[in-house]
């Protein structure tokens, strides 16, 4: 006997009193984006034309400035310095990605396991305070210490009967000095990130881990590492999106654009703020921008590709 199998009836969308009130709540974040985020995205076409100011106002400028169509992107690519421009973007936010994580993750279950509240919360405003103060203030942080006739280091090796280093000179060290850096002024927010899903954790689990004998290595191994791995897995996705853009500050302000330094500190936002200032072409700068939003679209969908098919429930999307 065959058994006939009634059809599944589609669920009929219905628009209620509490659809309208969501709708309405999330109403200025639609309107937000739209006007900030994609209606300025009119401004692409920048990167096709040698914009000059031609009329009277921006848009008759922009209309009427000459149409170059894949000109502003060749520069990018075909520079002489298009070797170190890319290999220091890429490899700098390799390092930022990887480390920043690990680091990151480390402290957060390092404040977690504290017993002092007052101690951890010192602690973790400390650590989060460098969050807020810019890379300006970084780097005249950075110049009072390796300064060659004043700097902090030169004078306590000049007191010990050392010759002082030409820091803004070792292109060797730097490398290792904006590593630090940027974990250092980044590794707070990154923290606290990681510390509110630790405090979010059931406490229940910690409990029966600790009746059947578990000590707290064996519980960070088996609850709070499975537990981070959906929030570390989004945050790598997210950063992977990111790894063709370098944080201007960092390597701007923090070498002070010392020249000498140039080969491993351009990166790609550097170089094309020099080359503006230099050649007076903001299409450069447009053209540098949508290559690099269209490079963040492709990694950070590749990422998430490779993490569905490996995990599926933390993919991003």
């Amino acid at each position: 006997m065959c058994m006939e199998i009634a059809p599944v009836k589609k669920k009929k969308l219905s628009f209620n009193r509490d659809n309208a009130e969501l709708a309405i709540l999330g109403l200025p974040v639609v309107v937000w984006f739209l006007v900030f985020s994609y209606l300025p995205m009119f401004g692409v076409v920048i990167a096709f034309k040698r914009y000059r100011p031609l009329g009277d106002n921006f848009i008759d400028s922009l209309i009427q400035s000459e149409w170059v169509g894949f000109h502003n992107f060749r520069f990018l690519f075909q520079t002489p310095d298009a070797w170190i421009i890319f290999r220091n973007t890429l490899g700098y936010n390799a390092i930022f990605i990887v480390s920043g994580i690990v680091i990151s993750v480390t402290l957060a279950i390092m404040m977690s396991l504290l017993h002092s509240k007052k101690l951890a919360k010192a602690t973790q405003t400390l650590m989060f305070l460098p969050h807020f103060l810019s890379w300006v203030v970084v780097g005249y942080f950075v110049f009072s210490f390796l300064s060659v006739d004043k700097g902090l280091l030169n004078s306590i090796m000049a007191a010990m009967g050392r010759q002082p280093v030409q820091w803004y000179m070792e292109t060797g060290r730097w490398p290792f000095f904006l590593v630090f850096f940027n974990i250092w002024k980044g590794m707070g927010y990154s923290m606290v990130v990681y510390l509110a899903t630790i405090t979010g954790i059931d406490q229940s689990l910690y409990e029966a881990a600790a009746i059947d004998g578990a000590t707290k290595s064996q519980q960070v191994r088996h609850i709070v590492l499975p537990m981070l791995r959906p929030i570390v897995t989004i945050m790598f996705i997210m950063a992977v999106g990111r790894i063709f853009a370098a944080d201007f500050g960092l390597f701007y302000f923090t070498p002070r654009q010392q020249g000498a330094l140039y080969e491993v500190t351009q990166v790609i936002d550097t170089y094309v703020y020099r080359a503006l200032m230099q050649q007076n072409n903001i299409g450069f700068a447009s053209a540098a921008s949508v290559s690099q939003s269209l490079a963040g679209l492709i990694t950070i969908t590749a990422a998430n590709f490779v993490v569905r098919k490996l995990d599926p429930e933390n993919s991003l999307f």
